[in-house]
């Protein structure tokens, strides 16, 4: 397969070990972090080296903050809150979070609502050049793992729509872009839907929301079918190198399930269209918009059966980190740099088989940060190979005490 290429999210993808032109690809290394005033943290700077690096101590002393960190970085907002605001730390009003990640320098910063008598905001940069959020797609790309992953299969349809429009923003800018416009303008649309059943507002002034609508949601959905084909090889080998057995007996998929399913000769912007039209009346009535990628979901299934109806307690878990390896796979084949696996405290989580997989990746991958409150949880040849490094907390807030290595040098550091 060396040499070959393959379109990933939209994006002619080489399958070359160097990358898409088989020059040596750029590593995606986080080398150092700096924060001020993020969460529990006042002040904090260190250097990482490559390999895995264990970020321990108690429940609440600042681990799962230094994780979102890194989020932030990558993706330009946290994967635990929505209310950007959260992240200053209490007293102040503002946080930053600098990276730097090969030649370039990451940087996002949040002002407290309120702060200076200003709305709250944010301001991403990159070489001291502003960004959108869309334009750090690439840059740091990051593997999240944490408990509420096991959730996945079981829980509410917006974690797998979040997991599967995270991926493609993680390689497609273009996909970031329409995400971003297809939020901005569902918001405005449902404001004008209850402004009409209010009788505050005419159906003409639909139109010109539709549109856009229909552009980015289109988009979206096609995006994303296309992105689950992609996925089916990967998925499918991560989960024979996790289960073999079950693997040889049902193949595990992942479906797409739509409000608005296409007819033949439809595309998924047809099919959206003649779906406004089936539901005008409903959505005056509800003043919300009932169809689209927002309401849509992804259905796990083993053998066509749908996990969340059947599976035990390990299936779940199985297929859920067989995910997980197929979106490292999956974004190392983008250009040849495997992504940061973050791994929020969820060695408790798995049985020590499917831990030992876990492991084995691990060691294979450049640059790994695990949480855990006690290192004693991990594996004896996962520490041994390992940063170890201590948050500790006190009145004046958290920071790291120190790094251990296994068998490497010890971290940079810090405080």
């Amino acid at each position: 397969m060396v040499g070959e290429t393959a379109t990933v999210m939209g994006i002619t993808a080489s399958l070359h070990p160097g990358g898409r032109s088989g020059a040596p690809a750029r590593p995606n290394l986080l080398a150092t972090i700096s924060l001020l005033d993020f969460r529990g943290y006042p002040s904090l700077d260190v250097a990482f080296g490559p390999g895995p690096h264990l970020i321990w101590g108690p429940n609440a002393a600042g681990k799962t903050s230094l994780l979102e960190a890194m989020v932030l970085l990558a993706w330009g907002r946290s994967h635990r809150t929505s209310a950007d605001g959260e992240l200053v730390r209490w007293g102040a009003d503002l946080a930053r979070v600098e990276g730097h990640v090969g030649s370039d320098v990451l940087e996002v910063a949040v002002v407290r609502a309120g702060a200076t008598g200003t709305a709250g905001r944010k301001r991403i940069q990159v070489n001291g050049l502003g960004r959108r959020a869309a334009g750090l797609a690439g840059l740091l790309r990051v593997v999240v793992f944490a408990p509420e992953v096991m959730l996945l299969i079981a829980g509410s349809p917006s974690l797998r729509r979040a997991v599967i429009d995270q991926l493609a923003s993680s390689g497609s800018p273009a996909y970031a872009d329409a995400f971003a416009t297809y939020g901005r303008v569902l918001q405005q649309r449902n404001g004008l839907l209850r402004a009409i059943r209010e009788e505050g507002a005419s159906r003409d002034e639909l139109r010109f929301w539709d549109s856009a609508f229909l552009d980015a949601g289109g988009a979206i959905v096609a995006e994303r079918r296309r992105l689950l084909e992609t996925l089916a090889g990967p998925l499918s080998a991560a989960h024979a190198e996790i289960a073999p057995d079950e693997a040889a007996e049902a193949r595990l998929t992942l479906s797409y399930a739509t409000n608005a399913p296409p007819l033949p000769g439809e595309s998924p912007r047809d099919a959206l269209a003649r779906r406004l039209v089936e539901t005008a009346e409903k959505e005056v009535w509800n003043g919300s918009t009932l169809v689209g990628p927002h309401r849509d979901d992804l259905v796990f299934e083993l053998a066509g059966r749908d996990l969340a109806s059947f599976a035990s307690r390990g299936q779940q878990r199985t297929a859920i980190l067989a995910l997980k390896l197929a979106e490292l796979d999956l974004l190392a084949e983008l250009d040849g740099r495997p992504p940061l696996l973050l791994l929020d405290d969820v060695f408790s989580e798995l049985d020590p088989e499917r831990r030992s997989h876990l492991v084995r990746r691990i060691a294979a991958l450049p640059q790994t940060f695990i949480t855990t409150t006690t290192l004693d949880d991990l594996a004896p040849e996962l520490r041994a190979i390992a940063t170890a490094w201590e948050v500790r907390t006190g009145p004046n807030g958290a920071w790291l005490a120190g790094a251990v290595s296994g068998t490497g040098s010890p971290g940079g550091a810090l405080r």
